[in-house]
């Protein structure tokens, strides 16, 4: 297999760690969307990253699609629960987690427009979204992980989300307001898999 990605998308981050958690093998190919020469756009229509092309010759992208389909090659540890209704839960957590991330980029963005052209009222709105959905999560953890006694895609992409606001959010300042998510964070980030896909700089 092999996985097209950035190595700043949490997106793909969340795919490389079920990927290292899972010891499946895949080769990695760095390209970003942004890059005039990119070819993300051959693999997925969207243009965006990651897209995961299996030996067939298959692509998958959207990182939700591709964790769906991860768990689909029944390889353990499993990080869906095989259940209906705490899988859905699962999921919602992932959303919850993949919106921080969503809105983080949109005021990541925002801040990178000239200053006369940028607008304040749109990062604050972002904001907005990531203050409720930290609140949101806070309340929900209360446990070492978000749901039952092992790790899932829920803490996969809850920890993504909070790392992804170190680097592009920093001015939040997230741990001092929620002391359960640091807590989490500080546990989660020592594994291997969130270790050795920590993006650069």
């Amino acid at each position: 297999m092999k996985l097209t990605a950035s190595l700043t998308s949490p997106y793909a981050r969340k795919i490389r760690i079920l990927l290292a958690e899972k010891h499946i093998p895949c080769d990695l190919v760095v390209d970003s969307p942004w890059e005039t020469a990119t070819s993300v756009p051959a693999l997925n229509p969207l243009g965006k990253v990651p897209v995961l092309e299996t030996d067939e010759g298959e692509a998958f992208f959207d990182s939700p699609v591709i964790a769906g389909f991860l768990e689909a090659l029944d390889i353990p540890p499993h990080f869906i629960p095989q259940d209906g209704l705490p899988a859905v839960r699962v999921r919602q957590t992932e959303a919850l987690a993949d919106g921080i991330l969503d809105a983080t980029v949109l005021a990541y963005l925002e801040t990178l427009r000239p200053a006369e052209a940028r607008m304040q009222s749109s990062i604050d709105r972002q904001f907005d979204k990531i203050g409720r959905a930290l609140s949101r999560l806070e309340e929900q953890l209360s446990g070492e992980f978000f749901h039952g006694n092992r790790i899932s895609l829920a803490d996969v992409a809850v920890g993504c989300a909070l790392e992804y606001l170190d680097l592009r959010a920093a001015s939040l300042n997230w741990r001092e307001h929620y002391p359960r998510l640091k807590a989490f964070q500080a546990s989660i980030g020592e594994r291997d898999s969130f270790v050795s896909t920590r993006p650069p700089g």
